[in-house]
């Protein structure tokens, strides 16, 4: 007897690719959906209803930047009439007090805010923009409205020498929750991670400061930690398992169970123009080829934990180990293991090698492999 599948509980938006941020992180695909094939108003409007339909209580408008859609408050307006809570996860950019008014007046319920550094100096070498200041005004700007703030830092080896300042930059703007999230290692990341992932030491250091914050500032703003799955002993459930929780959307209404699925290689994803939410979560092949236990090699199926990691994340599988079926590579029950210590093992070799050449005045910045183009 097959498992029954569960409805899914979040839809997460992506509304553009278009972005005024061009981080050399970035977990968009490499070939950015063009703005003139970007689903509709209308048909946003719909599937919002299909959603809720389908027993999704939450949408996550994402982008690239969403904020970059004119129809933002109309589309917030059409998640709250289908009865969906409306999550807005964006730069601050571009923003002013009057379209956050708009937004709230819409049922905006929470605002994500990401920074890209704890000082302008620091945010403007990463995200290729002076708009460090914005992002401070548009956090003030929301505490002083009736909606939920999270703080998303994202964290890499370029800023985590600032991970106590951006501590003392959370505690004073004052939200509900405060998450540090590595970066994870997709599209322009995974291109440029030997720049990006911490080092073992580095790791180690950050831990003791997240320990002390979550200590002090219990019971006044929530501190989440995400650290990189490299160093992870077990893979963490990607989006909470393949078709299991999330339902992706990208910009032109194909359909996804994860941000970076379409690295994969033989995957047809269905459209929202061609046939329903219901549908695609139910019938399509792309929601079906990794759901359950079926898929999963025998170190997996026969796991104990294959109902928390479920075989861990795919897209990860593929970009190390070639293998898209294969466990996670960051498994250390994994005889592929191997190829994530080595990775690590490279960072902190070369770590040292800059260390034992470092001179004054510092060295210039990274050489990116990559820069995000701007959209």
């Amino acid at each position: 007897m097959s498992t029954p599948v569960p409805n899914p509980l979040v839809l997460v938006a992506e509304l553009t690719h278009r972005c005024p941020l061009h981080c050399v992180y970035c977990s968009n695909p490499l070939e950015l959906t063009k703005r003139e094939n970007e689903l509709s108003t209308e048909t946003w409007a719909r599937v919002l209803g299909e959603a809720a339909e389908l027993g999704i209580l939450q949408v996550d408008f994402t982008g690239g930047e969403p904020l970059a859609r004119p129809d933002l408050t109309q589309l917030v307006s059409a998640a709250r009439a289908a009865g969906l809570y409306a999550s807005l996860i964006t730069s601050g950019l571009p923003l002013d007090e009057k379209r956050l008014d708009a937004l709230s007046s819409a049922g905006l319920d929470h605002f994500q805010l990401s920074f890209q550094g704890a000082h302008r100096e620091s945010a403007a070498k990463i995200s290729g923009t002076e708009t460090h200041a914005q992002k401070l005004s548009v956090a003030r700007w929301v505490k002083q409205r009736r909606m939920g703030l999270t703080l998303n830092f994202v964290i890499h080896r370029e800023n985590l020498g600032e991970l106590k300042d951006m501590v003392r930059l959370a505690e004073e703007i004052g939200p509900e929750r405060v998450e540090f999230a590595h970066v994870q290692y997709y599209g322009w990341a995974f291109k440029n991670r030997m720049k990006l992932l911490p080092t073992r030491e580095q790791l180690a250091g950050s831990l003791e400061i997240i320990r002390q914050a979550e200590e002090r500032l219990r019971g006044r703003i929530r501190v989440e930690y995400v650290v990189p799955d490299y160093y992870a002993k077990y893979p963490k459930a990607c989006m909470g398992g393949w078709g299991r929780k999330v339902l992706l959307l990208k910009p032109d209404g194909d359909a996804l169970p994860c941000h970076a699925a379409n690295v994969l290689p033989g995957m047809t994803f269905e459209n929202v123009s061609r046939r329903s939410l219901r549908q695609i979560w139910y019938e399509s092949d792309s929601f079906q080829k990794y759901r359950g236990e079926g898929w999963m090699p025998e170190l997996c199926r026969t796991c104990d934990r294959r109902g928390q990691d479920f075989g861990g994340c795919r897209c990860q599988a593929f970009l190390l180990a070639h293998d898209s079926g294969s466990t996670d590579p960051v498994c250390s029950k994994s005889s592929q293991r191997v190829l994530v210590d080595a990775i690590l093992a490279d960072v902190d070799a070369m770590a040292r090698s800059e260390a034992a050449t470092a001179v004054s005045p510092p060295a210039p910045a990274p050489d990116w492999v990559y820069r995000a183009n701007p959209r």
